[in-house]
């Protein structure tokens, strides 16, 4: 425990520039100019550790001063590491209830080029406005063996502190890149890959799609759906059918059952030719946290 006493490097004012650092890129909810976005409790930071992510200060809080004892091991001695007073710590983040367990890392910054491979599944964000939703639409991508998320304008930003903590980590692993939707158009056509709207009530069921080739399927967001224009440029415009007077459903649900249907598919063909489908997901059981 002296070990660790010894690291941490006790700060008590709020105007320490780290702290500053920390509170700045959590309102601003993206990255800072050096490339650094906010994180804040027990798991994400073991996230980040087991993703490999660079980390530029660690802080604690004096009421976490045992997690710290058990976190530090884990953590980079090129990183600085701070012991802050509770009342800073809640200064500087975010959210409600903290476990005082901050950090500011470095994600992988992809670009579409990533995305690409064998068959490659792409899913894309129009408009996701929510950062639940955004969140839980890259973990399910990364958990069904999808091969990035396309984030159009007007979708949350996916290094908000809400769409990291939603997505448990699969952001810092799963390439998510950013681009106007016509400059994605563009990209998909240019190599090959089958663009696929969805929607609430009308289009082809989704299990009569067929998702065992390259393609990208967009969601729309919240309340507006996917816009007319990308209606109008999709191949295809596939729906999940839903019992009942239920409107549509929520995004990040219907992501995770038109990812599922693609695993599926691309499952059974594989078991038919031999060889596994890109970013195979059936290794491992996908436990729920």
């Amino acid at each position: 425990m002296n070990g660790s006493q010894d690291r941490l490097r006790q700060v008590s004012s709020k105007q320490n520039l780290l702290v500053k650092q920390l509170r700045h890129a959590f309102t601003q909810a993206e990255l800072t100019e050096d490339g650094y976005c906010a994180i804040e409790g027990t798991r994400m930071l073991e996230e980040a550790i087991r993703s490999g992510l660079r980390m530029k200060a660690v802080f604690f809080s004096r009421s976490a001063q045992e997690r710290a004892n058990r976190l530090l091991p884990q953590i980079s001695s090129h990183a600085e590491t701070l012991l802050l007073p509770d009342e800073v710590f809640r200064s500087a983040v975010n959210t409600g209830t903290p476990q005082g367990v901050a950090a500011l890392v470095k994600p992988t910054v992809f670009d579409f080029q990533d995305m690409l491979g064998p068959q490659p599944l792409i899913l894309g964000a129009a408009g996701i406005q929510d950062p639940g939703n955004l969140g839980t639409m890259i973990r399910s991508a990364e958990a069904m063996g999808a091969s990035g998320v396309l984030a159009t304008e007007g979708t949350v930003h996916c290094f908000n502190p809400k769409v990291i903590r939603a997505s448990a980590g699969s952001l810092f692993r799963l390439p998510v890149v950013r681009l106007p939707v016509q400059d994605a158009l563009e990209k998909l056509r240019a190599h090959g890959i089958a663009i696929l709207a969805t929607s609430s009530h009308k289009g082809t069921p989704i299990y009569k799609a067929d998702l065992t080739g390259p393609c990208a399927v967009f969601i729309g967001g919240e309340g507006a759906g996917i816009s007319k224009d990308l209606i109008a440029a999709a191949d295809e415009v596939v729906a999940i059918p839903h019992a009942g007077k239920a409107e549509s459903l929520n995004a990040g649900v219907a992501a995770a059952i038109i990812l599922y249907e693609a695993a599926r598919q691309r499952r059974t063909a594989s078991a038919e030719t031999g060889i596994a489908p890109a970013g195979d997901s059936s290794a491992g059981e996908v436990a729920p946290q």
